[in-house]
C-alpha cells in the first residue's frame, strides 16, 4: 500500500526561499560586526548589563525589596572573603580569556548551508511519513492538501522547532558537564582547595561575582563547557551567540541574591538564586551542584537540598 501512495512535494513552493529574521542572508546579523565576534562579545555585554541591574537594586534603599533579598545587604561585606575590586578584576580577566578562545573557535567554522535544499528534504520526509502512515491510495483528495502543507510545516520545523531542540540539547549538555565537574571539585580535596575554593570566598553571592573563579576552573567549567555544548548541539554561530548570552544571564541571575517572583529566569526552572544560594552556605555546600539551567541531576543523584530540607534538619537537631 505504501508504495503506491502519492507523497510528492511542491519543490517550487516560494516558502523554500524565505528565511526568518534571525537568519538574514547578510554576512553578519549586526552591520559592521562579524557573527563570530558578536557571539563572543554578546555574553560579556549580557553579563555586565544584567549585573548592573542587580547592582542598582543593591544600591537602592527601596523597602519593598527587603522582602525579596535572600541575605541582608550588610552580610555581603561582612561575610565575604573577597573584595569587590578583587572580584571585578578576576571576572574581567576570565572574560578576556573566554573572548579570545571563543573567537578563535567560532571564526574557524564558516557556515555554508543550502537552506532551501535542507527544507525540501524535511518536506519530503514529512510528506512521505504522513502519506505512508495515515493515507491510502484511495485518499486522492488529501494529496493536494499534503502537497501544499508539507512545505509550510517544513519551514516551521526547520527554522523554529529544530533550533529550539538544539538550544535545549545545548542546555542539557552544559548542565551535565557543569554538574559533574562542579561536584568533582567539591569531592576532590585538591581541586577544591586549589581551584573551586576561590569561588566560595563569596559566602554571600552577588550578581557580578557569578564568574569569580580560579582561571583554570573558569576555562574548564565555563569556556570548555560552552564549546562542548555548542559542538554537540551543532549550533550555528547565531544560535551560539543566543545560547552564550542566555546562559550568561542565567548564571548572573543565579548569583543575584534576590528571590524575585517576576524574574523570568527564576520562573523558568527550579534552579534559582535561592537554590544556588543554599550551595554557597555551609549547610548546603555538598548539595545543589546543578547549574545553570535545570536541577534534574541533583534530583536523580540525590544531591538536591531545599529550604524545607534545611528547616527539617535544624528541627531534628533541636529535638535531639
Amino acid at each position: 500500500m505504501s508504495s503506491t501512495v502519492n507523497t510528492t512535494v511542491n519543490h517550487d513552493h516560494p516558502i523554500f526561499h524565505s528565511h526568518p529574521f534571525y537568519s538574514l542572508q547578510a554576512t553578519s546579523l549586526v552591520p559592521g560586526l562579524s557573527d563570530p565576534l558578536l557571539a563572543v562579545i554578546l555574553p560579556v555585554l549580557a553579563y555586565w548589563f544584567t549585573s548592573a541591574i542587580f547592582h542598582l537594586l543593591d544600591l537602592s534603599n527601596w523597602a519593598w525589596l527587603d522582602h525579596y533579598r535572600i541575605h541582608d545587604s550588610a552580610e555581603v561585606s561582612s561575610r565575604n572573603r573577597a573584595t569587590r575590586s578583587e572580584v571585578f578584576r578576576a571576572v574581567v580577566f576570565q572574560q578576556a580569556i573566554q573572548t579570545a578562545l571563543g573567537y578563535f573557535w567560532l571564526s574557524d567554522a564558516p557556515e555554508h548551508i543550502d537552506h532551501s535544499a535542507a527544507m525540501r528534504a524535511v518536506a519530503r520526509a514529512l510528506s512521505y511519513s504522513f502519506g505512508v502512515l495515515f493515507l491510502s491510495p484511495s485518499d486522492e483528495q488529501a494529496y493536494p492538501l499534503l502537497r501544499d502543507a508539507s512545505p509550510r510545516l517544513a519551514y516551521i520545523i526547520y527554522w523554529y522547532l529544530i533550533p529550539a531542540v538544539q538550544l535545549f540539547v545545548a542546555m542539557v549538555v552544559l548542565d551535565t558537564w557543569q554538574y559533574f565537574l562542579h561536584r568533582a571539585m567539591h569531592i576532590n580535596k585538591f581541586l577544591y582547595k586549589h581551584l573551586h575554593s576561590v569561588h566560595h570566598r563569596l559566602y554571600v553571592p552577588y550578581a557580578f561575582g557569578a564568574l569569580y573563579n580560579h582561571p583554570i576552573e573558569g576555562f574548564l567549567l565555563d569556556s570548555f563547557g560552552a564549546v562542548l555544548s555548542e559542538a554537540i548541539a551543532c549550533l550555528s554561530v547565531r544560535q551560539a551567540a543566543l545560547f552564550f548570552a542566555l546562559s550568561t544571564c542565567k548564571t548572573v541571575d543565579d548569583h543575584c541574591g534576590y528571590r524575585l517572583p517576576f524574574d523570568p529566569l527564576q520562573m523558568f526552572s527550579g534552579n534559582t538564586a535561592d537554590y544556588h544560594d543554599i550551595h554557597h552556605q555551609i549547610v548546603g555546600i555538598k548539595s545543589n551542584f546543578s547549574q545553570p539551567w535545570f536541577v534534574h541531576w541533583d534530583v536523580i543523584l540525590g544531591t538536591r537540598m531545599t529550604r524545607r530540607d534545611i528547616e527539617e534538619r535544624r528541627s531534628k537537631l533541636k529535638s535531639s
